[in-house]
């Protein structure tokens, strides 16, 4: 006898996204700072992987802080956490007005709520502080250069991203955003 057991893959905040094999959760159904809402769903170590776009800029660092140890609790060792967040560094004047703190923002999806432009140091601080190991895939450094390193979208598919926004071409750069996976290591140390 066969038995097929798919990985158990979870959208956090997914609004309209809707990806084959991945899960899709709203906020009222999955709260990143509520223990009791995982607890809910999920048991610990249970989660194979979580995909999280523009996600944590509603978070304070240490709000953050303690969504990540959230994660980092119901996924199983060797699991991972793919997050994107809008770059700090990124010099595009009208990006950066859009995604400001208290910001425009489109009206779906109000910038007002963002507590936080990360840069790729700081957001790696947060996911490194929770205990995972991080591997920057995209962003800009301090002197506003944009970084890529080939990623797998069946991972977890980041549409505000080099490859996948439209807003991007060969010439020039309209959406980039910081992208990090952060992988539960297999072995915790105490």
């Amino acid at each position: 006898m066969i038995f097929l057991t798919e990985a158990l893959k979870i959208i956090i905040g997914a609004g309209e996204t809707r990806y084959p094999g991945w899960i899709a959760t709203q906020e009222n159904e999955l709260d990143l700072l509520d223990v009791a809402s995982w607890n809910r769903q999920f048991s610990a170590s249970s989660i194979d992987a979580l995909l999280a776009e523009y996600v944590f800029e509603h978070l304070d660092v240490e709000e953050g802080i303690r969504a990540a140890k959230n994660c980092f609790h119901f996924l199983k060792p060797g699991g991972y956490l793919r997050v994107a967040v809008p770059d700090r560094n990124f010099r595009n004047q009208a990006y950066q007005e859009l995604v400001q703190i208290g910001g425009p923002g489109p009206a779906d999806h109000p910038a007002a709520s963002h507590k936080i432009v990360y840069n790729a140091e700081q957001l790696t601080a947060v996911f490194e502080a929770a205990g995972f190991v991080t591997h920057l895939l995209e962003y800009c450094d301090s002197d506003g250069d944009f970084h890529f390193h080939y990623w797998n979208p069946d991972d977890g598919l980041v549409g505000r991203s080099f490859r996948y926004d439209t807003r991007n071409s060969a010439e020039k750069l309209g959406m980039v955003s910081i992208i990090l996976d952060a992988h539960k290591p297999l072995v915790i140390k105490p």
